[in-house]
Formats: structure tokens, sequence, C-alpha cells
């Protein structure tokens, strides 16, 4: 009590207006209306929090699977062709931030299985260095790329384009790979073909990379692109957020027969598309907190009305017409500030249970949100994120601040002596 004596008269008469009396039925009402105010803001922050977690959670997931195939930092020959690729490796390997660096040989073609035909993109890796940058060999069924050695013609298929064209371990596939140059006619393109044994299946998640890239040796991808040096580098960090800023010191320290690319360049649009998705889904969803917010509106216009006796004394007590504002700004702040925190509240415990209240209502309801052969993921993910915590929270709060300016400022401008005309 003794801190409350100490708060300004302010404090004290919004604090009473929030937790208005039980001894008149309109108070009683209006209660009830500050409580659904509260309620309807702590939905929305709650709802929010949650589904900008969900969505984090999506991106991270897809993220990390991405990255289990892509590298976080690529050099590549632009005429194709890296022959002094160890010296660019140990080069590249001087920056602290780069932990591995593997050749590769990057083709694109055709695998021909019977009567079915699938593109793809064919990555010759040295099996013992790319375990170094990728975790292509602990996504195959074996754990490993052993397999791949030099001279086998074998080749390790993503799980869907595996099933798409009806093979496994064991059966033989016919690769198609365009070889500029070879036809003897000028602006002519020559194929190239081989006869490669499917030794291994891999399956990293993500849709993109399980249904249209293959893995052989180095030395099988450049005899079948007729060069006799990989492609480029693909490099591996301490932290894949660094990667931007590797790529643009590394690309400093190189030619211009080189290029440098990171991942978040290789899925520029992908990227894009999320933050998109983020950034409208924020203002959705913050349109819910604002229709609850300016429901203190009308729940102040109607306190204002029911305090018009108590505003009026105030004022010939000596209350200035701005304390008198404060009053219900206080008022309708609090009530904003407690709907803020319980949904925080609410929200934060949701996101970070997720993992047990998707399955529990899948399992009450009989239903299944992600289907794994639609979504390729049958979990939904959950990444809270205290900044977006942080930053939802201060808008609801603002929101609630903002509904409370009218009621106040119209308590202001009330006359002492029409107030008390008909009391």
């Amino acid at each position: 009590m003794s801190i409350l004596h100490r708060l300004p008269y302010e404090w004290l008469i919004g604090l009473r207006y929030t937790r208005a009396g039980k001894r008149a039925s309109r108070n009683r009402f209006l209660s009830f209306i500050s409580l659904i105010s509260v309620a309807g803001i702590a939905l929305g922050v709650a709802a929010l929090i949650v589904v900008l977690s969900v969505m984090n959670g999506f991106e991270k997931e897809v993220t990390a699977r991405m990255l289990s195939v892509l590298a976080h930092v690529e050099v590549i020959a632009a005429d194709g062709a890296m022959p002094e690729w160890r010296s660019l490796e140990q080069q590249a390997l001087r920056n602290p931030e780069i932990k591995a660096a593997a050749p590769f040989a990057e083709l694109q073609g055709m695998l021909l299985r019977e009567d079915s035909m699938k593109p793809v993109v064919i990555r010759g890796v040295l099996p013992e260095a790319e375990a170094a940058v990728s975790e292509i060999a602990q996504q195959t069924k074996s754990h490993s790329l052993s397999s791949l050695t030099a001279g086998s013609n074998n080749v390790v298929l993503g799980s869907e384009l595996a099933r798409s064209l009806a093979v496994k371990t064991g059966d033989k596939v016919r690769l198609l790979v365009a070889a500029p140059g070879t036809s003897g006619q000028p602006g002519q393109i020559a194929t190239r073909q081989g006869v490669f044994t499917v030794s291994d299946v891999f399956d990293s998640g993500n849709y993109q990379f399980d249904s249209a890239l293959a893995f052989v040796h180095i030395e099988d991808a450049e005899s079948l692109q007729g060069l006799s040096a990989p492609t480029g580098l693909r490099m591996r960090l301490a932290d894949m957020y660094a990667a931007p800023r590797v790529a643009v010191e590394l690309a400093r320290s190189l030619d211009e027969r080189f290029m440098v690319r990171d991942w978040t360049r290789v899925n520029a649009t992908w990227f894009a598309a999320v933050q998109s998705q983020k950034r409208m889904m924020f203002v959705i969803l913050t349109m819910i907190i604002a229709v609850a917010a300016f429901n203190l509106v009308s729940t102040l216009v109607m306190t204002v009305r029911d305090k018009q006796a108590d505003i009026a004394i105030l004022r010939t007590l000596g209350a200035s017409p701005s304390s008198i504002m404060r009053i219900f700004v206080i008022q309708g702040t609090l009530v904003g500030i407690l709907g803020a925190l319980l949904g925080v509240l609410f929200g934060v415990l949701v996101a970070l249970n997720v993992d047990v209240i998707v399955p529990a209502i899948e399992h009450l309801f009989g239903v299944q949100f992600l289907a794994k052969d639609i979504y390729f993921i049958s979990e939904v993910p959950s990444d809270l994120r205290w900044a977006d915590v942080g930053r939802i929270g201060g808008v609801a709060v603002l929101l609630a601040f903002v509904a409370t300016l009218y009621p106040s400022w119209s308590a202001a401008r009330l006359q002492p002596a029409a107030a008390l005309r008909y009391e």
C-alpha cells in the first residue's frame, strides 16, 4: 500500500477505473468489456507469436535441409575447368572462417531407364572430401559414399529420382549429357552418354534435390564431360551466416577467371518469398491485435460517460485537463499491457510446445496436418525468436496507447458545470 500511496493520483484513479467496482451493474458491464479487450489483445498477440514461430521453424528446417546438400560458398571457374584447384583450396583454407573445401564437377543431363526419361544434375565429387562439406554421405542408405570410386561408373540417386525411374540399387541407367564442341559442326551440340550402376540412394528430405540430383565420382564426371579438371570448389564455414561476407573476401582475392557465390544467392528467390510471406502474415495478424486494441475506444468512451461526475469533481478540485487525459490514457494502456503480457505468456508456451501440442491434436481428431508424401516433412517445426516476441508485444501496447487518445482527449474537454447539471 505504501508504494501505491507514493504514486501520482492520476495513476491511482486510472488503476481504480481499470478494476472497476462491482457495486453497480454498469460498472460490472464496463469490467466485462475491459476483459473482452484484454482477451482480444492476448489472443491476437499469442496467435502472432505462434504463427511467426512456426514460419521461422519451417524456414530453419528447410534451410538446414538445403545446406545438407548445398555448400556454404562455391568458387566456380568461368571457363568450366579449374586445374589449379589444390592451390586455390590451400589459399581458401587460410581464411579462419572456412573449415573445409572439396572439388566438384557439375553437369546437366538426362537419365534414361527403359521408357522413362528424367532431367538430372550430375555432381562429381571426391567421396572422402565431400563428407567434410555436405551431409550427403549420412543421407544415403549405406551412410557412405564409398561406392563411388574412380572408373566404377557408379551413381548415387536422390530418393524421388530413383522412385520416378523405378530403379533400385544394382540397376543400370543411361546418362546423356551435352558436350559442346564435339559435333564437328559450329554451333551444334553433340551428346555424350554412359551406362551407370545405381550403387546407393540418398534422401535429404528436400524434394528439389531428391528429385533432380545424382552423385558420381569426380573422375567419372570429368570423363563424361570431356574435361580433365574439376568445375570448382565447395566450401563449408564455421558460421553459415558469415557466407556472404566470406564470399566477398574470396572474390576480392581471386581474379576474374573465377566466380564466387554463397548459399543465400543460390536460393535468393526462395528466401525472398519466405520473408515476404512473413511480413504479410505479420501485417495481417497485427490487424487482429488492432481490432482488439481499438475495442478500448468504446470501453473508454463508455467509462468517460459513466465517470462524468467524477471528472467534474476532479476539475473543481483543481485537476488540469492534461491530468484528466492522463487518467484515461493510463487506464487504457494498462489494459493493453495486461493483454500483451497474457498473450506473450500464452504464445510463448504454445510456441515452445508445438512439437507436443500438434501431435496431440492430430491423435485426438485423427488428422495429419503435414503428410510426408506431400510436404516431405511430417512434423510442425517451431523456432521462437525473442526479438519477434518483443516486437509483437511492443506493437500491441502501442496500439492500445493510440486507442486511448481520443477518449482521453474528450474527457479532458468535459466542462464541470455541464457534467454536474443533472447530478
